[in-house]
């Protein structure tokens, strides 16, 4: 009997000996085989995400330059890996958009591949803070898109976008949909609510600061500004030197907490919607949502830039507010306030200028 337990044993793999332990699989075969062992395909667990297996992505080295003092080709080796959920939907052609599916992807985060990269801004002798500094990522067919910085690294949740490797599909329990797979490596954008900035295949990182220049005066006193000027290329096509109309306030929570000073305080902002303020006079479309920068300016000439996609296409609703502040109160007319960032140095007082880049 203990003669055909062994055998069968051995035929199911369980007893190894002599030349057999000198067959095993190679890393990729490895990983195969412990991926499918993680793979919930009975939907046994609790998690939603690990129910169908995942699919490597192809795609070559990445470059990283612009301004900083050790450009160089990004070791992902070294880096944590990361996994993020998205759905992803992307804008027609006349306006509309389209579902794409929902996906888990696994890759590395550009708060990591960024983070030993020594900045060396061109204007850091004018405006040292590097709050208006931004990243272009450019893929393999030229294509373009930014992020600011304060979207890698001032954010609540940190390590939300990714350089994904790999993929898997987020499967209805009961329509079973199998949505269509990529199948290069993407820029993974989890905040946006049209993923038109989830860039295929890319091959080139390029950190940047804004190039407009405006007089600094830190003795400004009141600080404020009467009115806030909205132009884009040298044309102003709003000015607002009052409540603006037709906006519904919104009061947010928080903690106000500055990366240098500490806390400010534990006082709710309330204010318009920024989003909601330029909705009618900021038309929607690919290149914009993909390449569109804003740069808020104080009247002292500290500013912050956000990217257009986080003011306008957010998917968690943590909204950036344009905050009116009482007459005769430090900072006014209106400030900034980014309920999605962690940190206040993006929270503009004095708010003179709102300019779409």
């Amino acid at each position: 009997m203990k003669h055909v337990l062994f055998i069968s044993l051995l035929a199911a793999g369980v007893v190894s000996c002599g030349e057999a332990t000198k067959s095993t699989p190679n890393d990729q075969q490895a990983g195969s085989l412990q991926q499918a062992a993680n793979i919930d395909s009975a939907d046994r667990n609790n998690n939603f995400y690990d129910n169908v297996e995942s699919y490597p992505l192809s795609g070559g080295e990445i470059f990283v330059t612009g301004e900083i003092e050790n450009p160089g080709i990004a070791d992902l080796s070294s880096l944590p890996r990361h996994s993020v959920i998205t759905k992803e939907a992307l804008m027609n052609d006349d306006g509309s958009n389209s579902f794409v599916g929902a996906y888990r992807y696994d890759g590395y985060s550009l708060f990591d591949i960024l983070a030993d990269r020594i900045l060396d801004k061109k204007n850091k002798e004018e405006f040292p803070p590097i709050i208006d500094l931004y990243v272009e990522i450019e893929n393999d067919k030229g294509e373009k898109t930014v992020l600011s910085w304060g979207e890698i690294y001032y954010a609540t949740i940190l390590n939300q976008i990714l350089i994904a490797t790999d993929v898997s599909r987020i499967v209805p329990s009961k329509s079973k949909d199998l949505w269509p797979l990529p199948t290069e490596r993407k820029l993974v954008v989890v905040n946006d609510l049209l993923t038109e900035r989830n860039l295929s295949n890319p091959v080139k990182i390029t950190v940047r600061s804004c190039d407009r220049s405006f007089p600094i005066n830190r003795h400004l006193d009141p600080l404020w500004a009467p009115e806030i000027k909205f132009s884009d290329t040298g044309s102003t096509w709003l000015t607002l030197s009052g409540d603006p109309s037709g906006v519904t306030e919104e009061t947010l929570h928080t903690i106000f907490y500055g990366r240098g000073r500490g806390i400010h305080s534990t006082q709710p902002f309330t204010g318009y919607p920024l989003k909601a303020v330029l909705k009618d006079h900021w038309k929607e479309g690919k290149e914009i949502l993909r390449q569109g920068l804003v740069l808020i300016v104080s009247a002292d000439g500290y500013r912050s830039i956000y990217t257009y996609s986080e003011i306008m296409n957010r998917n968690d609703q943590a909204d950036i507010l344009l905050v009116p502040v009482a007459q005769g109160e430090d900072g006014g007319l209106f400030r900034i306030f980014p309920g999605c960032d962690f940190f206040s140095d993006r929270a503009v007082k004095a708010v003179s200028d709102i300019i779409l880049l």
